[in-house]
C-alpha cells in the first residue's frame, strides 16, 4: 500500500488524474468510479483534460435504493453532472435503485463486473471505514448486495438532502470481493474526520469491523491523503 501525501484536495485530484493517465496509457479500459465529495477534484481534472473516454467503460460502486435517475441526489445524476455529460464513455453502468426485483438487479450487476474487469478503481472511505456502501461487519467475501445503511452513514449523507428523513435507508453496493478484483485501487481521503479511519485502514488489523482494512491484502493500492487525513499516521 503506497501512501501519497498532498497539501489539499485539489492536489489530490491532480495526482489521481496523473495516475489515471498512466493507467490508460498502459491499456486500462474499465474504470470503477465513486461518488460523493471526495473524487470531485479528480473529476474536474478529467473534465478539463483532453483525454478521450469514448472507448472506455465505467462501473460505479453504488446507488441509492428508491431514487430515480433524475433525482438530483441519485448517483446516476451525480455522475452525469460531474463527468459523463462532459466526457462521454462507450458504456456507463450504475445499479438501478428503482429495480422491482432487487435480488435480480444484484445478480445482474455481478454479471456486469464479471464481463468488464475493473482496471482502475476510485474509492473514498467513510468515517467508519466503509468503502462503497460496505458497512462495518460486511463479509469480505460479499459481492454486489443490498445494504441497510448505518446511522452514521445516513447522518453523513443528510447534508445533501432537505431533511434527514429524506435520506435513503438502503443502497445497492458493489461488494468487497468485487472491489478487491480491481487491478489498481486509488483511495482518496481529505479532512480530519477521515484521519482515524485512514490510520486503522493502513496500520490496524485486517478486520470486517473496518471494511477498508482489507485493502492491506491487495497488491496495488495507492492512498492519496491530505495533511489532516494523514494526521494520525506515523511517518510512512
Amino acid at each position: 500500500m503506497k501512501v501519497i501525501r498532498v497539501q489539499n484536495q485539489v492536489e489530490g485530484g491532480q495526482v489521481a488524474f496523473n495516475l489515471l493517465k498512466e493507467a490508460m496509457a498502459d491499456g486500462a479500459k474499465t474504470l470503477g468510479l465513486a461518488t460523493g465529495s471526495t473524487p470531485l477534484a479528480f473529476y474536474k481534472e478529467v473534465v478539463a483534460s483532453d483525454l478521450d473516454f469514448t472507448d472506455m467503460t465505467s462501473i460505479n460502486l453504488d446507488e441509492y435504493v428508491g431514487l430515480a435517475k433524475e433525482h438530483d441526489q441519485s448517483y446516476d445524476y451525480f455522475m452525469r453532472d460531474n463527468l459523463f455529460n462532459a466526457k462521454p464513455f462507450k458504456e456507463n453502468f450504475l445499479p438501478n435503485g428503482l429495480a422491482s426485483d432487487l435480488d435480480a438487479e444484484v445478480k445482474a450487476y455481478d454479471g456486469v463486473i464479471a464481463e468488464h474487469p475493473i482496471d482502475f478503481q476510485i474509492l473514498g472511505i467513510g468515517r467508519n471505514g466503509h468503502i462503497g456502501f460496505n458497512e462495518p461487519g460486511t463479509s469480505f467475501e460479499m459481492t454486489t448486495h443490498v445494504v441497510d445503511l448505518q446511522e452514521s452513514t445516513i447522518e453523513a449523507n443528510s447534508r445533501f438532502f432537505a431533511s434527514r428523513e429524506d435520506v435513503p435507508k438502503q443502497a445497492i453496493s458493489m461488494g468487497i470481493a468485487s472491489i478487491m478484483k480491481s487491478k489498481t485501487i486509488i483511495l482518496m481521503a481529505f479532512g480530519k474526520e477521515k484521519a482515524h479511519a485512514i490510520k486503522e485502514m493502513i496500520t490496524g488489523p485486517v478486520t470486517e469491523d473496518l471494511p477498508a482494512s482489507v485493502l492491506q491484502k491487495h497488491d496495488n493500492v495507492i492512498v492519496i491523503v491530505d495533511q489532516e487525513a494523514a494526521s494520525e499516521l506515523e511517518s510512512l
